[in-house]
C-alpha cells in the first residue's frame, strides 16, 4: 500500500514506536538519503563496530538527522549496512564535517581492512510510504 505523506501518522500505529533511542520517523520529510555497507575483516569487526557506535549515537542527536542507522547483516557477521537519512543537504555537511563523523572515519580507514564496500547518497525528490501488509489477507 502507498500512502500519502503525512510526517509522523505512520509510526504512530505502532504502540512500542519511540520506545528505544534507535527508533525514528521515517515518514518524515527527508531531503538526503544514504545507503552503504561495508564488508570488514572479520580480524576488525569490533575495532569497526566500537568506532562507528559513537559517530552514530552523535548523528542521530545532530539537528536534520532525521534517521542514521548502521546494522549487522543478518547472515553475514562482517557486514554492516547503512542507512541516513537528513532534512537537507546542509545537515549531511554539517554531520561530515562532524568530529565525531572524523573521528570514525580516521579509526576505519587506518584500523579497520575493508574488504567491500559501496555507498549511494539520493536526493530525494518524493517520498511514498511503502507498507505491504495490505497484500495479505487478514486471519
Amino acid at each position: 500500500m502507498n500512502l500519502p505523506h503525512q510526517p509522523g501518522a505512520y509510526g504512530a500505529q505502532f504502540p512500542d514506536h519511540g520506545r528505544s533511542a534507535a527508533d525514528h520517523d521515517k515518514d518524515l520529510p527527508t531531503a538526503v538519503v544514504v545507503a552503504a555497507y561495508y564488508r570488514v575483516h572479520p580480524e576488525d569487526r569490533q575495532s569497526f563496530v566500537d568506532a562507528v557506535i559513537p559517530d552514530m549515537l552523535a548523528a542521530r542527536k545532530m539537528p536534520g538527522c532525521i534517521y542514521y542507522a548502521f546494522a549487522a547483516d543478518l547472515t553475514d557477521a562482517n557486514l554492516f549496512h547503512l542507512v541516513e537519512g537528513w532534512a537537507d543537504e546542509a545537515a549531511y555537511e554539517r554531520h561530515e564535517q562532524a568530529p565525531s563523523f572524523l573521528a570514525a572515519l580516521a579509526h576505519v580507514v587506518k584500523h579497520v581492512r575493508i574488504l567491500d564496500r559501496q555507498g549511494i547518497r539520493y536526493e530525494v525528490a518524493r517520498q511514498i510510504i511503502d507498507d505491504p501488509r495490505s497484500k495479505v489477507a487478514p486471519a
